[in-house]
């Protein structure tokens, strides 16, 4: 029987073990480059070295975080001025095949684009099919695009763990189009319009009526609805629901102040609405880009970037605590056992920490 492809099915288990054994391995493999070289490569657009500054990026092992962060702080000065897209939609949508069909009609134009793909990650194993590039076979023959899967892992929102960095890494590398294609969203996972620019959200003729449209969520957070598909028997279909959609967003609160979020149509089979969506996004960055728009929406993405890394860093840090540790697993079975509230087992833990009861009043001042 011939084995699977290890680039196709990714078992998490396997992953954990594999960077524990090399975690017992001090020397550098000579053929891994490190970080000056790393950096000259990625500046100089070397797609090869650029794939690995991103696979040390997302490495999980301890060791590469230092490394990775010299890397990234290098290439900081040299970010910030690609243009920034997100593209969602619920599976099915057909956004592989739009990106694809996107991504060659602008390296066209002349653009370097990079595709940054989020599979969804199996709640049992942990793994990835990661097939993205599978399914843009035209476009990753382009010397002038670049596409990279990641596995979502345990993060909401449809994005990875290190999307934003990867897209910095992107932008060193000269990409001045980055594209992020989420997996497939729900109403609440809104975690792409946190990380990128310009929110484009794909939609299936006569999938939601007006009153779907209206819902609160992912609709809201659109600075564009395209209408995919919409070719041969369906462009009747979607016709109507564009219809629908522009009559709901008069119902909500534009996604981005100063810009009317429009609806259209588009068929990523034929290349329909290609150039009237980047037509939309290049007036996007010419209307809000003078006013310093894009600019405040990357700072204000940056604090709430820097308030999520503080929260994850002080949960690891407080389940690694000894001394929570040593009473994790005694809370635990009291509160099964309703012999305490959870509110208590959270002060009882927290108290462990060291951390201040934040039930009690603070002490005055004298």
């Amino acid at each position: 029987m011939k084995p699977r492809a290890p680039s196709l099915i990714l078992n998490g288990r396997n992953r954990v073990q594999r960077h524990m054994s090399q975690d017992l391995q001090p020397a550098r493999n000579p053929r891994t480059p490190d970080a000056a070289a790393l950096i000259a490569g990625v500046r100089a657009g070397d797609r090869t070295m650029l794939a690995r500054a991103i696979t040390l990026v997302e490495s999980h092992l301890p060791r590469h975080e230092a490394e990775a962060q010299a890397v990234l702080q290098a290439l900081l000065p040299h970010t910030g001025k690609a243009r920034r897209v997100g593209i969602t939609g619920s599976p099915g949508v057909g956004k592989s095949t739009f990106i694809e069909t996107f991504g060659c009609w602008l390296v066209e134009l002349g653009h370097r684009v990079a595709v940054l793909t989020i599979d969804p990650s199996s709640a049992r194993s942990h793994g990835s099919i990661l097939g993205d590039k599978t399914r843009m076979e035209k476009l990753c023959q382009s010397p002038r695009a670049f596409i990279r899967p990641s596995p979502a892992g345990d993060q909401l929102g449809g994005v990875a763990r290190r999307t934003r960095e990867t897209m910095l890494l992107c932008e060193a590398a000269g990409f001045d189009v980055v594209l992020v294609e989420s997996v497939g969203v729900g109403q609440t996972e809104i975690a792409l319009r946190s990380m990128t620019d310009f929110f484009l959200l794909l939609l299936l003729p006569g999938a939601g009526d007006e009153l779907q449209g209206i819902k609160k969520g992912i609709v809201e957070m659109a600075d564009l609805v395209a209408i995919n598909k919409a070719d041969g028997e369906n462009r009747p279909r979607a016709e109507l629901a564009r219809q629908d959609q522009a009559a709901a967003l008069h119902y909500l609160q534009p996604a981005t102040p100063g810009w009317v979020t429009d609806t259209v149509l588009c068929s990523g089979r034929d290349g329909q609405g290609v150039r009237e969506i980047w037509e939309s996004i290049e007036k996007f960055y010419a209307l809000l880009g003078p006013r310093g728009g894009i600019e405040q929406r990357r700072q204000q993405q940056s604090l709430a970037w820097l308030g999520d890394l503080i929260d994850d860093e002080l949960k690891r840090r407080f389940y690694r605590d000894p001394r929570v540790v040593a009473r994790l697993d005694e809370t635990r079975q009291d509160l099964l056992a309703g012999r305490i509230t959870a509110v208590n087992a959270a002060r009882t833990l927290l108290a462990a920490a060291g951390a201040a009861d934040p039930f009690l009043p603070e002490p005055t001042k004298n």
